[in-house]
């Protein structure tokens, strides 16, 4: 639940932050009145985001070859990932100045509403796709992750934005950006590892890659073992397993080395301090 809840949490306040800059910038150039396009813009994109996760979950449920499609699964969460993770760090900065010139342009409802859904959708699109690996491993674990992290994402929109509570975005993005890395690993991992399964019940033999880099022993019943109330949440966080192939090890911590590398290197000299209340959060 914890990897759920981080990605939720992470994907839903990206989305209220955006949802806040375009109200804001709204309002300071008095076109109040269509306010109402932005919900309406919010309310589809999350219709849309709910059907395409039933859609992947009712796919999943018909498929025979389970393993192949969360080897797949796994590795589009972690490009997608990957990719929304640098751009935070290299164009972040530079969101809200993009989004209210789309919006000086979006003068009628429909562009308005048309602009909305399609920022606030593609939150949705990436949570759908990162939340599908653990959603066909632990269900009942990535809703309520889901529901926590997208409750806990929305309470703190509402105090930055509403009550005027002030905090160093750039700051929160850095370190769950790093964490976001780990979690992306472990993705990787357990997306080569189904791979490696997939390929062994179809008969093919991959030589080194599908043999057992390290095996800790650990019996499946102990809390320390990856699927145990302890092993689980590393697991899930940094991706922790009692045994792993030789290819699971090469693509998990090459993975971490280099997306490590980049997140660090884009922040450069840039990285912020844990300070509240530095600047105002909307110009983050």
């Amino acid at each position: 639940m914890i990897g759920q809840f981080l990605i939720t949490f992470r994907e839903v306040l990206e989305a209220a932050i955006i949802v806040a800059i375009i109200i804001a910038y709204l309002k300071r150039t008095n076109r109040g009145s269509q306010i109402k396009d932005v919900w309406t813009g919010v309310g589809l994109s999350v219709l849309a985001s709910v059907v395409l996760g039933a859609g992947i979950l009712a796919l999943y449920g018909g498929l025979e070859e389970k393993e192949l499609f969360e080897g797949i699964a796994s590795y589009l969460a972690v490009i997608v990932l990957t990719s929304m993770i640098y751009w935070m760090a290299t164009k972040g900065k530079n969101i809200k100045a993009e989004i209210e010139s789309k919006v000086s342009k979006a003068i009628n409802p429909l562009a308005l509403i048309g602009f909305t859904f399609i920022v606030v959708f593609r939150e949705g699109l990436e949570t759908v796709l990162f939340l599908t690996p653990f959603a066909t491993q632990d269900l009942a674990g990535t809703l309520a992750g889901l529901l926590v992290g997208t409750g806990a994402a929305l309470v703190l929109a509402y105090l930055i934005y509403g009550v005027g509570m002030r905090i160093n975005l750039r700051t929160f993005f850095y370190y769950s950006s790093i964490l976001l890395v780990f979690v992306a690993a472990g993705l990787a991992g357990y997306g080569t590892h189904e791979l490696i399964e997939w390929a062994e019940e179809e008969g093919m033999h991959l030589g080194f890659i599908e043999e057992t880099a390290y095996n800790l022993g650990i019996p499946e019943e102990s809390v320390f073992h990856h699927k145990g109330a302890i092993g689980s949440i590393f697991a899930v966080l940094f991706g922790y397993s009692v045994k792993m192939e030789w290819g699971r090890v090469i693509v998990q911590f090459g993975y971490l080395i280099v997306a490590l590398y980049l997140v660090l290197r884009a922040y450069g000299k840039e990285i912020p301090t844990a300070k509240v209340g530095k600047r105002p959060a909307v110009s983050e």
